[in-house]
């Protein structure tokens, strides 16, 4: 039997069951939805299978009724209509804690009609972090750290580069990075991309060709943590724009791409407009260009890609559960003088900011950028850390600190 290693998010989940009736659980496939909402239900209907579907499909509202409370409703998107049933069971009970929904695609969240709307609370559930995987999910977020100007240790245990490149490709999808060996693994990733790209693509948009799908995705992976010119992606992918903008939607309904915003100030001139793209998963760069760590270090921008889009992950999931819930954004200067890779946005106009470096003993002039940021917000500044890929963690000035990236779960 599996053992089920603790998600940072269930004490957040026991609180909100307490005072809501309903959560939506949304994320990537395979991140364990499912398993965790599982463990606060007495009742799971999975509509993924025909047979428990079929009732559903016929009259939801007579299948959702009389069963134990709490309920989860398991892949809801494949029977739509649930979501109708349970507005109505809901506007006509309100009690907290009746139900639970999960889905692995985006499909109508974002339709004015979704019955959803003040009714399910939504909640993301990522691929599984260090510290989780580590069996520590109660580390206080990095984004809370920084917020609060809290000294920055290391882990106990941290990698060198090469360790943090193997742990960015090995990924957090429960299954795979915890129960598989390296070469399964990697045929599992294969397996998990070649299925969202065809198998749950088809769910939200008929009709669409996995092949050329399949080639954008590739030019997105190569371009992870990078702002890149959008005609570059399509030209790549041998596509027109209008498909690209279709097929950037589509990945990220799908939940395996993510775009961070570009940061706007008005204190702050010249910065470039455009979003910094994603994979959700560092394990799907080493599923589709079947690369490892080896091959990673002697290609020094792709590494420094990984690192990047492993850290981003880190913090996208730990967002979730984080106080302070920063508004996530990157910062640019279009002259590319200055750049930042992650702007945390604090509710009281301050901010926080992350840089990441593949260096094991990063100097002064490596956190120019985080000084510059820092000079020209005076007291709004609250801290910065540049994360590297060495064993300590030093003050390089005031209010800017190098840490290893191991402080994430440390």
């Amino acid at each position: 039997m599996k053992t089920y290693l603790r998600r940072s998010i269930e004490p957040l989940v026991t609180r909100l069951l307490d005072e809501v009736p309903a959560l939506l659980f949304v994320g990537p496939r395979a991140t364990g939805k499912t398993t965790t909402a599982s463990r606060y239900a007495r009742t799971v209907v999975s509509l993924d299978k025909p047979a428990e579907a079929a009732a559903f499909e016929a009259d939801p509202d007579v299948a959702l009724s009389g069963l134990q409370e709490p309920v989860l409703i398991d892949e809801w998107q494949a029977v739509p209509g649930v979501l109708g049933a349970l507005k109505r069971s809901i506007d006509a009970d309100p009690a907290p804690g009746r139900y639970l929904v999960t889905g692995s695609v985006r499909a109508d969240l974002e339709a004015e009609t979704w019955p959803g709307t003040g009714r399910l609370l939504r909640l993301s559930l990522l691929p599984m972090t260090i510290a989780e995987q580590h069996g520590h999910p109660d580390v206080i977020p990095l984004l809370d750290r920084l917020s609060r100007g809290v000294e920055l240790e290391p882990a106990k245990e941290t990698p060198d580069l090469r360790g943090y490149l193997e742990l960015a490709l090995k990924g957090g999808f429960p299954e795979a990075a915890l129960t598989l060996s390296a070469p399964i693994r990697q045929r599992w990733l294969e397996s998990y991309i070649d299925q969202v790209l065809t198998r749950d693509a088809e769910l939200i948009e008929k009709g669409r060709d996995p092949g050329r799908l399949g080639r954008y995705f590739q030019a997105c992976v190569l371009n992870t943590a990078g702002v890149p010119e959008h005609k570059s992606l399509y030209d790549a992918a041998g596509i027109n724009r209008k498909t690209a903008v279709a097929y950037d939607r589509l990945l990220e309904n799908l939940m395996i791409t993510t775009r961070l915003q570009a940061w706007s100030t008005n204190r702050l001139k010249r910065l470039t407009r455009s979003p910094k793209r994603y994979l959700i998963d560092g394990s799907l760069l080493a599923g589709t260009l079947h690369l490892d760590a080896a091959a990673l270090l002697r290609d020094g921008d792709l590494m420094g890609r990984v690192l990047d889009t492993f850290v981003a992950a880190q913090l996208r999931a730990e967002h979730t559960v984080s106080e302070s819930r920063p508004r996530l954004y990157h910062l640019r200067e279009q002259n590319g003088l200055h750049e930042v890779d992650i702007i945390g946005e604090l509710g009281t106009d301050k901010v926080i900011a992350i840089e990441v470096k593949a260096a094991s003993a990063p100097e002064k002039k490596d956190a120019r950028h985080l000084s510059w940021l820092k000079n020209k917000f005076g007291d709004r500044f609250v801290s910065g850390v540049l994360l590297h890929t060495g064993p300590r963690s030093f003050r390089l000035e005031d209010r800017i600190t190098a840490a290893p990236i191991s402080t994430l779960w440390a």
